[in-house]
């Protein structure tokens, strides 16, 4: 069963750039409530979390400018448990800094990192794939979940692993190597295959073992962090971390580690994911009109427009009409309508209107 001794990191830094014009720099996609529900993403991964983590256990991996924002949201949690990066230098850095922290408050710990901004529907299977995960960890394996696709998706990274008669759903596979972002033709040959599957971003370890694999493989990362094993929580983390981060490159966990040791298995699991990458990801999980219109939003009227994911401050009365195969998103100050096969170019049209995000 999983202990006491489990910490749940939950990875909330993200800018979320591809949720423009409702996600921005200063309040991005993590904290929104995109599937117009009354919960913010990061709210929904804390309760999941929850439901086998204590409180305390807890901690948030974000962007310094964003403290205030997790606090708000989670109020459950003391200001210590949210552990701030002065500046993005993508997971690994923010993974060796919380192992650490964690690692010198409890040297038996074993860490859940997950996304925040992940839907997952079938929380029960979720915790029973833990669970499988978590056990494995035990054994000083660095364990990954892997998502089976449904299509040949070029946005995801793939996991390859073993293949033998045992590879049921819930089965623990030896990694074999971690494949990025393929082409369309590649990806259709990865389904063909039936041995790879999509990475998650969710991993699950034990705080030693992390810290020796970033020993082995990223030393400068492991020292700069080591260092300040008698620094964190006192009032002189905020300066170290400053000039931790500052040191570290930009690296992901991903090629940091995972692409390297030998010692990574996969869980292959089957809940209901999501990792809510576009505007697009969410029509799957919205209710949709007999036009397969999916609506956020009061007051808003449809005519002859159909096939449309539409997201509209509450405050307006709207009159559409004509539309297919779009995305409209207004806020108080932004409009975007969107076609949805240009989805991908959105990053490309926010870089040339001089927008970050």
């Amino acid at each position: 069963m999983i202990s006491k001794n489990t910490y749940g990191l939950i990875m909330a830094g993200g800018v979320g750039s591809r949720f423009w014009p409702l996600s921005t720099a200063s309040n991005p996609k993590q904290f929104l409530d995109v599937l117009g529900i009354g919960k913010s993403l990061l709210r929904l991964t804390f309760e999941r979390l929850n439901k086998f983590i204590p409180t305390e256990n807890i901690y948030i991996l974000t962007n310094s400018s964003y403290e205030s924002l997790v606090l708000k949201q989670l109020p459950e949690l003391e200001k210590g448990q949210v552990l701030c990066e002065p500046e993005r230098k993508n997971t690994a850095p923010c993974i060796a800094y919380a192992a650490a922290k964690i690692n010198a408050l409890d040297p038996n710990a074993t860490l859940l990192i997950s996304p925040s901004d992940h839907l997952i529907v079938n929380e029960l299977r979720f915790e029973q794939i833990i669970e499988i995960a978590w056990q494995t960890a035990q054994s000083d394996q660095l364990v990954t979940l892997g998502i089976e696709p449904n299509r040949p998706d070029t946005g995801y990274g793939y996991i390859e692993f073993e293949k033998t008669h045992q590879n049921q759903k819930g089965a623990v596979c030896q990694v074999m190597q971690f494949r990025e972002k393929p082409d369309l033709a590649t990806a259709e040959s990865f389904l063909l295959a039936g041995n790879f599957y999509w990475n998650a971003g969710i991993f699950i370890w034990k705080a030693d073992i992390i810290l020796k694999a970033l020993s082995l493989y990223q030393p400068d990362i492991f020292n700069i962090f080591n260092q300040g094993s008698t620094i964190y929580g006192s009032p002189q983390e905020p300066v170290f971390l400053k000039e931790a981060f500052a040191a570290c490159p930009d690296i992901s966990i991903d090629f940091a580690i995972m692409e390297k040791a030998p010692n990574v298995s996969v869980v292959l699991a089957d809940f209901d994911w999501s990792d809510l990458g576009t505007w697009g990801s969410l029509t799957t999980h919205l209710k949709k009109d007999q036009m397969n219109n999916s609506i956020i939003g009061e007051n808003i009227h449809v005519f002859e427009t159909e096939n449309c994911l539409i997201n509209i401050a509450s405050n307006k009365t709207v009159l559409l009409d004509g539309l297919k195969d779009y995305i409209v998103i207004d806020t108080e100050d932004k409009l975007m309508l969107l076609k949805l096969s240009n989805e991908q170019k959105l990053k490309e049209y926010l870089k040339s209107m001089g927008l970050s995000s």
